[in-house]
């Protein structure tokens, strides 16, 4: 089932969520009108004095992808998965500074340096990192025009349940409580990419393997543990690594690298989490927090699917959960453009200019439209973020890829440019 459909009264006051079927059935009888394709909302033709039922938005914070999920009365009757765009802003900021730097040399060999005379502010975040933030901000804010949130739930910290239900537990056993492993198996899990370290194999159930054996000496570090399936785990037994896979060179090394290889992606979430939460604590809503493994906890107990919005649901104190919507919202980050006026090769000489002008015959480059083209080479319909061009020939970017050569006389605006593109 699809998302439920976001409800506003005459007065852009929230209400309660309806069904696509009755949003469909306001529509025909002329009583709602279409307000926003995404997500898609409906304004009402008259105001309403009905309280709506409170509802909780839950987000799950990624380094890619960031999981979102309203819930009303434990009920998902939302969900989306927001694809941040941290890395291509980081290969857009690498990219000027080599141009600046090929510059400088050629330009201004003799100038005095200048690196220490800017300082950065507290709580300064890298470009890359300051986007995700901003991002799930923004969304925040969205979610709180067109839905009656009452308050907001982030995966953030590690509760200690064990604690709260015996304040007196010490030792082995406050070690081992119910959510003892599910930090380390979360961990193991994005670093080994859910894959069996030794064959690859994926979708079984996989076990925590020691590299170096514990009987020889092998420590519970996190560089010397990886993911391996019941075989695997079996056939290695207690030999050395070098000894398991000496028919398997490349394997062995890969293996070795990827141990020993940080996971730059938790260290992105580290770095921006209390940056999101202290943003979070900003919009005047109560602010509940839960760590990764109760969230994993959450969702095994209840036997959820792995999904992004699914985890988001599963964050914080969840006793049931029914989950009406299975096909969430895709929001992807693709930014406003660039001021760039002069494009360059990669070695920094101009090959291009562009146009001041922005809007061309209605349009304007990330726009989503709909074409229905029913004559030529390319019959058929299209929606997806249009590229401009000023001789009226225009791009689509559509979920199954792009699309050249399309008229702007068989194009049709359904949404705005935001700085997004949206797909199920």
């Amino acid at each position: 089932m699809s998302n439920f459909v976001l409800v506003l009264d005459a007065n852009r006051k929230p209400l309660n969520p309806c069904t696509p079927g009755v949003a469909r059935s306001l529509l025909r009888s002329g009583k709602a009108k279409v307000f926003r394709r995404f997500p898609f909302t409906i304004v009402l033709n008259k105001a309403v004095d009905d309280k709506p039922l409170p509802m909780q938005l839950k987000l799950d914070p990624g380094s890619k992808v960031t999981g979102i999920a309203l819930l009303q009365e434990e009920k998902v009757v939302f969900g989306a998965e927001l694809i941040h765009r941290g890395q291509q802003i980081k290969n857009a900021l690498e990219s000027r500074k080599a141009l600046r730097r090929g510059r400088r040399n050629r330009k201004t060999r003799s100038r005095k340096p200048r690196f220490l005379n800017r300082t950065r502010p507290d709580g300064w975040l890298a470009p890359s990192l300051q986007h995700r933030v901003e991002t799930i901000l923004t969304w925040v804010n969205r979610f709180c025009r067109y839905a009656p949130i009452k308050g907001i739930s982030q995966e953030l910290v590690r509760f200690d349940l064990q604690q709260m239900d015996n304040p007196e537990i010490s030792g082995v056993e406050y070690q081992q409580g119910t959510l003892f492993g599910y930090e380390v198996r979360e961990y193991l899990l994005a670093k080994w990419s859910r894959k069996c370290a030794y064959c690859g194999t994926e979708n079984v159930p996989l076990q925590i393997e020691h590299i170096h054996p514990k009987a020889k000496g092998g420590t519970n570090r996190i560089f010397n543990l990886c993911l391996a399936c019941e075989p695997c785990n079996i056939k290695k037994g207690t030999q050395d690594i070098e000894a398991f896979l000496k028919k398997k060179p490349d394997a062995l090394k890969q293996i070795l690298v990827q141990a020993k290889r940080p996971l730059k992606d938790a260290a992105a979430v580290n770095s921006t989490r209390w940056a999101l939460f202290n943003r979070l604590k900003q919009t005047d809503l109560p602010v509940e927090t839960g760590s990764g493994g109760r969230t994993k906890y959450n969702r095994c107990r209840l036997e959820l699917p792995k999904q992004h919005y699914i985890d988001a649901a599963c964050v914080g104190k969840v006793e049931q959960l029914t989950v009406l919507t299975q096909q969430p919202l895709l929001i992807k980050a693709q930014g406003h453009g660039t001021r760039q006026m002069c494009g360059t090769d990669k070695y920094g000489f101009p090959i291009r200019h562009r146009s001041r002008t922005q809007i061309h015959q209605g349009f304007q480059t990330g726009d989503i439209v709909k074409a229905v083209v029913a004559s030529g080479n390319k019959v058929g319909i299209y929606v997806g973020r249009v590229l401009c061009r000023a001789s009226g020939s225009f791009d689509i970017a559509t979920k199954d890829g792009r699309v050249q050569g399309i008229s702007h006389k068989y194009c049709q605006a359904i949404h705005q440019k935001d700085g997004y593109a949206y797909s199920f």
